[in-house]
């Protein structure tokens, strides 16, 4: 069996989530239908709302299902913005991190393309961390135009955590919102909706074991929100279409499993972590360990590198050959390999970001996972040096030439 270490792109469904989700798929029913079977569905969806939002810290009402945390911070980001807009024409700025996830990133490039938005891109340190202090600044020069603040919870990539206490109460001392996407932070580290003062939160189900196709936008109650699409209005008069009962049952097991032993498995998670960094950084000197020096501040399941020398793709394809999945962290659109947009945010250089992969540890890694990596990365760093920053078809194919199983 493959060594799977991409639990960051995704996670095995946690057995609890599948019992979940298979049982209440048996039952079936439309939550909306008044029959019997549709409010036993109802019954199953209201009672993983109650459990999600407990796991948030949050109020059942406050809890919108959604598709995915795509959806959910579409819904946030353009939601807020429009309302914020409409309130008051001058509130046109949007302040957003510069190492956010594409789901927030291309949604506020579309605001600015679509919606008139001015976009203020706020800078992060060679960690990582988005700096709170260019926000109270954003915020100072001129507050009454600002419609919404944007940062994540913890980077995707990097697994840097950000300062969000500090970017939240900035944002309050002049009334404006802040969303976060703490799709990758639920679950791994504590997260609580109520005490960060966010006026949303996106969050995602297969990060932490439920399947792909449920996620949540916790809504603060006295938060306005212009909705994105429209129907039924089902939740609030925020997200219409039909609800995902089975979804929501799987995405609240896994919930109450992740955040039920959060503290245990995250530090089980840090010393697989730490294992994993000594032993990359042993056998490949030349290796760098991206994020911040204090491991605290990153998430307990990620560990990313730059590989100098080495196109990342091609390590990636060889430690795959090698029976070890993992990830470049990075975009690749129509087959043409594109630096981190987190990376270079970093301060690195375009050869220096092409060189990433990202290891990512979940629920089902084991120490015999790390003990594989360490088994075949030296070598497979090795021939993906030999291969060169030749361009990813060419360094592919010489890569594939170099290695056989």
């Amino acid at each position: 069996m493959p060594v799977y270490l991409d639990h960051a792109a995704t996670t095995p469904v946690t057995p609890h989530a599948l019992a979940a989700y298979t049982d209440q798929t048996a039952l079936g029913g439309n939550p909306s239908s008044l029959h019997a079977a549709g409010q036993r569905a109802r019954r199953a969806l209201e009672d993983a709302r109650e459990v999600l939002a407990a796991t948030l810290g949050a109020h059942p009402s406050e809890v919108i299902f959604t598709s995915g945390g795509t959806e959910a911070d579409n819904l946030a980001v353009k939601g807020l913005y429009w309302a914020r807009r409409d309130a008051d024409p001058r509130r046109t700025r949007v302040l957003c991190s510069s190492v956010e996830h594409h789901a927030v990133m291309d949604t506020v490039e579309w605001l600015e393309r679509h919606e008139g938005a001015e976009v203020v891109w706020l800078p992060c340190d060679e960690g990582g961390a988005t700096s709170a202090e260019a926000v109270r600044a954003e915020l100072a020069k001129a507050p009454e135009s600002v419609a919404l603040v944007t940062v994540m919870w913890a980077n995707n990539e990097i697994g840097t955590i950000q300062p969000i206490q500090e970017i939240v109460e900035a944002a309050a001392h002049y009334g404006v919102p802040v969303h976060s996407d703490a799709v990758q932070a639920f679950g791994h580290v504590p997260v609580d909706f109520a005490a960060s003062g966010l006026a949303t939160m996106a969050v995602s189900g297969h990060k932490i074991g439920a399947p792909v196709g449920i996620g949540a936008l916790a809504v603060r109650r006295d938060a306005v929100v212009t909705p994105v699409q429209h129907g039924g209005g089902q939740q609030r008069g925020l997200r219409s279409g039909t609800l995902d009962a089975a979804g929501a049952a799987a995405f609240a097991a896994a919930a109450r499993d992740a955040v039920g032993r959060l503290p245990e498995e995250a530090r089980r998670l840090a010393v697989l972590r730490d294992r994993l960094v000594a032993g990359v950084l042993a056998a490949i000197p030349e290796a760098r360990l991206s994020g911040p020096a204090d491991p605290e501040l990153r998430l307990p399941g990620i560990a990313h590198f730059t590989f100098p020398g080495c196109e990342g793709d091609s390590l990636l394809f060889l430690l795959d050959m090698m029976g070890v999945e993992s990830s470049t962290g990075s975009a690749c659109t129509a087959g043409v390999p594109r630096p981190s947009h987190v990376l270079l945010a970093m301060g690195l250089s375009e050869d220096q970001a092409r060189g990433a992969q990202r290891f990512s540890l979940g629920w089902s890694s084991t120490a015999d996972d790390v003990d594989a990596l360490l088994a075949v990365v030296g070598r497979a760093f090795q021939q993906a040096r030999q291969a060169g920053m030749a361009g990813h078809e060419s360094s592919i194919q010489t890569a594939s030439s170099r290695f056989s199983r």
